[in-house]
């Protein structure tokens, strides 16, 4: 599918027009360069012949992991690569037409593979270029390996997840890249809007690391505030068992503590001094906490959520992803999307937030490996039998499937 780039943007395809290099892997910046294809963007998946890692990291359905599948909708594949030299030269090649590069390499790799910024940007000033990595791209820590996990832990995060086993947890998602992908995009998009009026693009730095630590908000001040040992945030809030499950329950000003008191019978909890505001709730924490989860025991979750609500209280049942998806409530405001995806089946994900329309349903599933090479590169100006040189060299791969049915 070839894009007019004089085609004029929407608010539902705000990016129209736009042309994007992904070289990442993992979740962090295919996250963010599937963002600006949500948008409208042709964001064309750079992969190595063996693949992103990430279709081989957990179950594999296909060609894919759910992580692959889900942050790599909307966008054509191109198998380069990047330890021949051809495959170097077809990638500055187009790294000259296009808007926005995104690179996930360690600091420094893309430099000597001559796809850096200082010597793309001589070509192409335009060129915003998004480098994303563990630490950033300077200081002591700039060659370190780093994950998800190790992001969760060296930001704080882990720390301030202590379960009732005492022990630290990272959180159960991937967290830390998911946030990444998301500061990332936001510094494309505020880098595109300043372009068209300075004319040049820049070279953006975002790291897990930073991106996790900047989730944590007010607890840094908090820490050093309160002498590196701060109190709970608001007392009694938390997960609670009923008689047939959990759920969450939360409180955000002290006239909502009375009122909950009020809702399970224990007004004598509300009187309490030794309960009589957030802080003290805090320091007496091992008290109250005990007495309401015995309460909570007591009966199933439907009859406290009606309690609770009919009391204005902030509380819901604690679902698990599947009933999430098919809740009432996430059915009937078609807070999911699903795609179809060769090899793999339905795809289910939750929708982006903040979308004009439900074009996020359009998305093309995520690519086989080299599903579009012969495309991409005859949109770029290659001749047919020049691919078929690259490819011969390989430099340049099709998925075979593609080449059976007559794309190659």
């Amino acid at each position: 599918m070839a894009v007019d780039r004089k085609l004029s943007p929407t608010h539902e395809a705000p990016y129209r027009g736009l042309r994007v290099l992904d070289f990442g892997q993992g979740i962090a910046s295919p996250y963010c360069a599937m963002l600006l294809g949500v948008y409208g963007a042709d964001v064309i998946k750079v992969e190595p012949p063996e693949g992103d890692w990430s279709r081989f990291l957990g179950t594999t359905y296909g060609s894919h992991t759910t992580l692959s599948a889900v942050y790599n909708r909307g966008k054509r594949s191109l198998c380069l690569d990047m330890k021949h030299k051809d495959g170097i030269a077809v990638a500055r090649r187009l790294a000259r037409d296009c808007d926005v590069l995104i690179e996930g390499f360690r600091p420094g790799v893309a430099a000597r593979l001559g796809i850096g910024y200082e010597e793309l940007s001589r070509d192409n000033p335009g060129l915003v270029y998004l480098s994303v990595s563990a630490f950033g791209q300077s200081g002591p820590y700039s060659k370190r390996p780093g994950s998800d996990s190790v992001a969760q832990a060296f930001s704080g995060l882990v720390s301030i997840n202590v379960g009732n086993d005492g022990t630290p947890h990272r959180v159960g998602t991937t967290i830390s890249d998911v946030v990444t992908g998301v500061y990332a995009f936001q510094a494309i998009a505020t880098t595109l809007f300043a372009r068209a009026t300075v004319g040049t693009g820049r070279w953006i730095d975002v790291n897990l690391c930073q991106s996790t630590s900047a989730l944590l908000g007010h607890k840094v001040a908090e820490h050093i505030l309160e002498g590196g040992a701060p109190r709970a945030l608001n007392v009694p809030a938390g997960s609670y068992q009923t008689a047939d499950g959990w759920m969450m329950v939360t409180l955000v000003n002290e006239p909502q503590y009375k009122r909950l008191c009020a809702a399970i019978g224990r007004d004598d909890l509300a009187s309490d001094p030794r309960f009589a505001d957030f802080a003290r709730r805090a320091d007496a924490v091992d008290a109250l906490i005990p007495q309401l989860r015995e309460v909570f025991l007591t009966q199933p979750t439907d009859v406290w959520l009606s309690r609770l609500h009919a009391a204005d209280l902030i509380a819901e049942r604690i679902l698990n992803p599947g009933e999430w998806l098919r809740n009432v409530h996430v059915e009937a405001i078609k807070a999911a999307v699903c795609q179809q995806t060769p090899g793999v089946g339905p795809v289910y994900s939750p929708r982006t937030p903040g979308i004009a329309s439900f074009s996020e349903d359009d998305l093309r599933a995520a690519p086989d490996i080299g599903q579009d090479s012969y495309e991409v590169l005859l949109e770029a100006g290659f001749a047919r039998g020049a691919i078929d040189d690259l490819v011969k060299a390989g430099a340049v791969r099709q998925a075979e499937r593609e080449i059976k049915g007559g794309t190659a």
